[in-house]
């Protein structure tokens, strides 16, 4: 962003560029988690459920592209260390299943990371509404990519 565009941001860039930061550690932290997940999961009906986790876990780690590039148009740099990704994320990482064929504890792990991720960039919509117009559009963005992502993972659950 350029000095105009940073000028108009009718927010501290600051505490924008940090709650960015948190979001962009949590996408890591859940493309990892989604992206293991797919790799051991096992037993009845898997298939179905690998490939829908290695989706998601593509559309994490594109968010923390997104974000990233954001956070440095915004004059800041996203965490680098990945040692301080669970540190700095609004949420622990959550541990998979031991069981690999435990499917129905596997979609509420996603379906609970999911209701975080919604709560974090709906909290981060709400103030950058009409405070800072490019950051608004990227999470609100982002934010209906995590609605699907949850509903697709009830949906599972529901069958």
């Amino acid at each position: 962003m350029g000095k105009q565009a940073r000028a108009i941001v009718d927010l501290s860039i600051k505490d924008l560029v940090k709650d960015l930061n948190k979001a962009y550690c949590d996408e890591w932290l859940a493309f990892y988690l989604y992206w293991y997940m797919a790799q051991v999961v096992s037993g009845k009906a898997y298939e179905d459920i690998k490939e829908m986790l290695e989706k998601l876990a593509k559309d994490e780690l594109e968010h923390a592209g997104e974000i990233a590039d954001l956070i440095i148009k915004l004059g800041d740099f996203p965490t680098a260390n990945p040692m301080d990704l669970e540190k700095n994320a609004n949420a622990p990482y959550m541990m998979p299943p031991k069981n690999t064929a435990d499917i129905n504890r596997i979609i509420r792990i996603v379906t609970e990371a999911e209701a975080t991720a919604i709560e974090v960039y709906n909290k981060i919509a709400k103030k950058a509404l009409g405070k800072d117009h490019v950051t608004y559009q990227l999470i609100t963005h982002i934010l209906s990519e995590e609605v699907d992502h949850e509903e697709i993972f009830e949906n599972f659950l529901e069958r």
